[in-house]
């Protein structure tokens, strides 16, 4: 039987984030959602996720790039997929240095990102073996 992974996404709109775990649980790809970066380390505390989508922009506390460097501090083996809006590539970029597995712009394509995080999953499984 294949394994199930965990997915965490990170987003402050509530609309986005609850209908991308749907999205992703219809997949059979187990997904729980976050409303900004506290709430994302309270939940990796208590549980492993093999991948974390997260949003660059987050209003009050942690935004997306600092979340991001807190999250490979400590928990280096999950990968993290950066949402960036606005075309920002730059944030995208900035994500990538910090150590984020991708990026994708908003509006995304989900089909795209399914893929991203496919990839990010592998590399996961690699990296715990």
């Amino acid at each position: 039987m294949e394994k199930k992974y965990r997915v965490l996404i990170v987003d402050d709109e509530a609309d986005f984030r609850e209908i991308m775990a749907k999205r992703f649980n219809r997949r059979n790809i187990e997904a729980v959602a976050a409303d900004g970066c506290e709430m994302a380390l309270e939940k990796l505390k208590a549980c492993e996720f093999d991948v974390v989508i997260m949003d660059v922009s987050m209003p009050p506390g942690l935004d997306g790039i600092q979340c991001l460097a807190k999250v490979k501090e400590l928990w280096p083996k999950t990968e993290v997929i950066i949402l960036t809006g606005h075309a920002s590539v730059s944030s995208g970029i900035e994500g990538m240095k910090g150590g984020a597995f991708d990026y994708c712009l908003k509006p995304i394509d989900v089909d795209d990102l399914f893929e991203k995080v496919a990839l990010a999953w592998e590399k996961v499984q690699i990296s715990r073996s």
